[in-house]
């Protein structure tokens, strides 16, 4: 499938830092436009050679001497962004990379916006949307698996396995059209529309899956501890966290205020939140503490019910519990099994699991985890997992939706037709082809500077 942006790239100069803030043995400005050998020339009085590195001084207007470094030159279209893109590459520090960037500024750049590089390229039919995307979530992968899935969308790997379902659909399109134009013709072929939909839905759902596991590794999910207080919740975040993060107290009450501790649980990312114990409280501050636990439980992925094994669930767990979202996954902890001299346990009752065991020596901890991920959805294979944004997963169940309606519409080929034409309008809506202006905006406003 062959992407046909609706718009031309920006023609002006663009220049930004591309390296992190801070201090570092090499920084890089990077500079991107149309025509930039004079650029070059002016910053360091060389002619650079293309996809060479070209030893360099660069100088400021008066001539004075700014670094020393590396000039690179790349030019259109042979490049990250498809215009003539210039780097810089000098001494680390923030100073001198602002003295870089600033005498860029003079020679007729403009500083660029966060994500304008990769806009470019993705304008210029270097890249597409989903690839374009996978280039901040490369950057922003906290794990390993989360690297891999990024680099494989970056790769084109989603936006192939895409093209494929276009394609097919496409196909479907003319049989059914051809059909329609031709009712007089004995056409056998649309005999077998069926059954191709019904495999067409088949790929779409592991295409589907494949981007729900990359969305999972992507954003990780929102692990809440809820309970009264004296029930083992900042021990058990300290326990999973594997360090002391919460203070441990006898005292009820102790935690006034959320505390988010962030681990890796199979290369997933787990946000898990310790709250304020649940009760009727006269203290203000408590109050408080009180009402910020129940937004962040309004806001969960899961909620970790926390009681204590020795009473097991009490009358104040149950009245917790009755108030939890009914639409948020839930698993009941009983805590302090060692206390209670009862072994760990996994028991599942109507579908309500509930995990024994013991933040304070650790026991049960392993099947905590793995529970997690089960809720979570996480099924362990992580070599085809594909990055993925909720805006791919939305798309992929519109086309699934749509194809579903088509195959129960094969009667009315009309509407079977329209049908098929919004499953493709969603499906190239991953790659870009048809992309609003205002969500291309939302997209790269979230990059770095200088990417």
């Amino acid at each position: 499938m062959e992407r046909k942006p609706p718009r031309a790239a920006p023609r002006d100069t663009i220049a930004a830092i591309a390296t992190a803030t801070g201090r570092s043995g090499i920084g890089v400005v990077r500079i991107s436009g149309s025509d930039l050998l004079p650029l070059g020339e002016q910053l360091s009085g060389k002619q650079p050679l293309p996809r060479h590195a070209t030893l360099a001084r660069f100088s400021d207007s008066a001539g004075a001497n700014i670094d020393h470094g590396l000039l690179l030159y790349f030019p259109a279209p042979h490049s990250f962004t498809g215009e003539d893109v210039l780097e810089l590459h000098g001494h680390g520090g923030p100073v001198v990379m602002r003295m870089l960037l600033e005498r860029c500024l003079e020679l007729g750049a403009r500083l660029a916006e966060p994500g304008e590089f990769t806009r470019r390229a993705f304008l210029n039919d270097k890249l597409d949307l989903a690839q374009a995307e996978a280039v901040a979530d490369l950057i922003d992968a906290a794990s390993t698996q989360a690297a891999r899935a990024a680099q494989r969308s970056l790769s084109g790997e989603f936006s192939r396995a895409v093209e494929v379902l276009v394609a097919q659909l496409i196909e479907l399109r003319t049989l059914v059209e051809a059909t329609l134009d031709f009712s007089d013709e004995d056409i056998d072929a649309i005999a077998d529309a069926g059954p191709r939909l019904q495999r067409l839905l088949a790929q779409v759902a592991e295409v589907g899956g494949r981007a729900r596991q990359g969305a999972l590794l992507r954003s990780g999910l929102q692990v809440v501890l809820a309970g009264p207080p004296n029930v083992g919740k900042s021990s058990l975040l300290n326990c999973l966290a594997g360090e002391e993060r919460a203070m441990v107290t006898p005292i009820a009450g102790t935690t006034r205020d959320s505390l988010r501790e962030a681990i890796q649980v199979a290369g997933i990312p787990l946000h898990i939140i310790d709250t304020a114990g649940l009760r009727e409280s006269e203290d203000e501050l408590e109050q408080m503490g009180v009402a910020r636990a129940w937004q962040e439980i309004a806001r969960a992925d899961i909620v970790l019910q926390v009681l204590d094994a020795r009473t097991g669930m009490t009358d104040v767990d149950r009245a917790i519990a009755e108030q939890l979202p009914g639409g948020v996954p839930r698993v009941v902890i009983e805590n302090k099994c060692d206390l209670a001299a009862l072994p760990p346990r996994r028991l599942e009752d109507g579908g309500r699991v509930s995990l024994r065991l013991s933040a304070k020596t650790g026991a049960g901890i392993e099947a905590l985890r793995s529970e997690l991920l089960r809720v979570a959805g996480w099924s362990g294979h992580g070599e085809d997992v594909i990055m993925a944004r909720g805006r791919h997963l939305e798309a992929l169940a519109m086309a699934a939706d749509h194809v579903e309606r088509a195959v129960a519409e094969l009667e009315r080929l009309e509407v079977c037709a329209e049908e098929l034409r919004l499953a493709q309008e969603a499906l190239v809506s991953i790659s870009g082809e048809f992309t609003a202006d205002d969500l291309l905006g939302e997209i790269f406003s979230r990059f770095c500077l200088g990417k």
